[in-house]
């Protein structure tokens, strides 16, 4: 049996991973978030109720969990703070059970101002950021400038790496993009007031999750965004900045890939995308209207609507290999309930060269027409169903077809937003 399951997005992200990640975390003693920022958002629909989470991983809806913001994930403390406080309003308690990486990289005004700047100086080329700081953040990470919630409690250190950055960044605001300066003092008495009130969560993490793992306490590795979005193996330059791929667990959290024992993909029974890049399996606009009010496809962080298109076993085949998927999730098989047939896309053709596999190439992405299957639709609700094979035969046969396609098991399947409409096969 499996004890320690990571649960990565399987496409571009917004897959409904944070129910499914809501539905494991019941088997599950610790919950470790292992990358991104709070451009990613997790929905989980608890009776009537919709919450929304963004840094916080989904487990902390379960009373006795051990929730973990790795030290890959970079993290706009103003941001947790207020999702705790609005955690708190909700009556569900972070204290005890919510820790933070004491090596997890911070988020500073200047990055989420310099975000904006670049997507609006390079309106050409943008990339559809959430604004939010993480690629400016990820960038002094990388470039070793970066400050870490472990620097906020050396004062000297702190204060020292904070003047080195905003002297940097302040010449490029000015002679670059004409913008004021940032106050030192003023971010400095924030940061100083936000690591005072984070303190008693700070941990090291890598020690935290190993002794668990060695006391055989089942461990949850919960993922943001989606493979295609994965800074290396997705559509780049149009992707995150980092690893959304299962790889990202172990270097997000400090453990050994030998301690992780399953690796779960989700999917939509379709397909979607927010921001700009290429989308080969793109709805019509017609289409594309109708699904997204029936799948209400709108990014939980920006409201953004999502762009929608039909199932690319091209793409979901490329994420079971790079993540090594021992199996699948398939959601918001619901939304395809009306459709009197449905297409897959199962290649691509680019002059006169069809590719079953995922190229890098971007001119094939942007220009590659896909090559459909097509499959009769079952015209029937599902939403009620209680087991698989209720379903009607023509849902039944989808889901086996993609399994064959994309070459791994499907595990579960999603009917609706609530805990219950889940099927387990």
């Amino acid at each position: 049996m499996a004890n320690n399951i990571a649960v990565v997005g399987a496409q571009w992200g917004d897959e409904g991973k944070g129910k499914i990640i809501d539905i494991l975390s019941r088997d599950a003693d610790y919950v470790v978030r292992y990358q991104g920022g709070n451009n990613a958002g997790h929905t989980v629909v608890v009776g009537n109720e919709e919450i929304i989470l963004h840094l916080v991983p989904s487990g902390i809806l379960h009373k006795g969990k051990i929730c973990i913001i790795g030290n890959g994930v970079v993290i706009d403390p103003e941001a947790l703070l207020a999702e705790i406080d609005y955690l708190k309003q909700k009556k569900i308690s972070v204290n005890g059970n919510l820790l933070i990486s004491e090596e997890a990289h911070l988020i500073f005004p200047y990055h989420k101002v310099l975000d904006k700047l670049r997507e609006e100086k390079f309106r050409k080329t943008k990339i559809g950021t959430t604004g939010k700081g993480i690629g400016p953040c990820y960038t002094d990470k990388f470039s070793r400038c970066g400050i870490r919630v472990a620097d906020l409690y050396n004062r000297k250190l702190f204060r020292e790496k904070l003047e080195c950055n905003m002297e940097e960044k302040n010449a490029i605001f000015q002679k670059v993009y004409g913008y004021n300066k940032f106050s030192f003092d003023s971010i400095y008495r924030d940061y100083i007031r936000f690591a005072a009130r984070i303190k008693p969560l700070v941990v090291n993490c890598s020690v935290v999750i190993n002794e668990a793992i060695r006391k055989k306490k089942k461990v949850l590795f919960e993922g943001a965004q989606g493979t295609l979005l994965d800074i290396d193996h997705g559509t780049y330059p149009f992707v995150t900045s980092s690893n959304s791929t299962s790889g990202g667990a172990c270097v997000g959290t400090g453990v050994g890939p030998t301690r992780i024992d399953k690796v779960i993909g989700v999917v939509k029974a379709y397909t979607t995308r927010v921001g700009e890049g290429p989308f080969p399996t793109e709805f019509t606009s017609r289409l594309m209207k109708n699904i997204r009010s029936r799948g209400k496809e709108f990014g939980a962080t920006t409201g953004r609507p999502r762009r929608c298109g039909w199932f690319d076993t091209v793409g979901v085949r490329h994420a079971v290999n790079v993540n090594g998927l021992d199996g699948i999730v398939v959601t918001k098989l619901d939304v395809l309930d009306k459709m009197p047939m449905l297409k897959v896309c199962v290649a691509y053709s680019y002059r006169g060269k069809t590719y079953t596999s995922y190229p890098a190439d971007l001119e094939v992405l942007w220009k590659a027409k896909p090559v459909y299957e097509e499959l009769p639709g079952w015209e029937s609700d599902t939403s009620g169903i209680k087991e698989f094979s209720k379903l009607p035969k023509n849902a039944r046969g989808y889901i086996r077809r993609l399994e064959k396609l994309v070459g791994a098991r499907v595990e579960m399947i999603s009917i609706g937003s609530e805990r219950n409409q889940t099927l387990f096969i």
